[in-house]
């Protein structure tokens, strides 16, 4: 028998929550439109996600209005205060 475990985990392995805890899926697609924007904006700049940051806040904003996930500056997330949004590349 191997010291790995009965299902091959290691043995007195204690898994770790995630640091900031769970993240609920949207069951009720709340901010479904929001995401399908932020990823067809991802698909239009070949998945650089720079170009996409006022919709990546503006997702991040729904899901913590409607407590999909714990609510927090988005400073902490990476955004500054009055953050313009890039000009568009024509």
């Amino acid at each position: 028998m191997s010291a790995g475990g009965a299902f091959g985990g290691a043995r007195g392995y204690q898994p770790k929550p995630p640091d900031k805890g769970v993240f609920p899926l949207d069951h009720f697609g709340e901010c479904k439109a929001v995401k399908e924007q932020y990823l067809a904006c991802l698909k239009e700049h070949a998945n650089q996600a720079e170009g996409c940051r006022e919709l990546a806040k503006a997702y991040l904003e729904c899901r913590m209005e409607r407590n999909l996930m714990a609510k927090q500056d988005l400073s902490e997330l990476g955004f500054r205060a009055g953050e313009a949004a890039p000009a568009p590349a024509i």
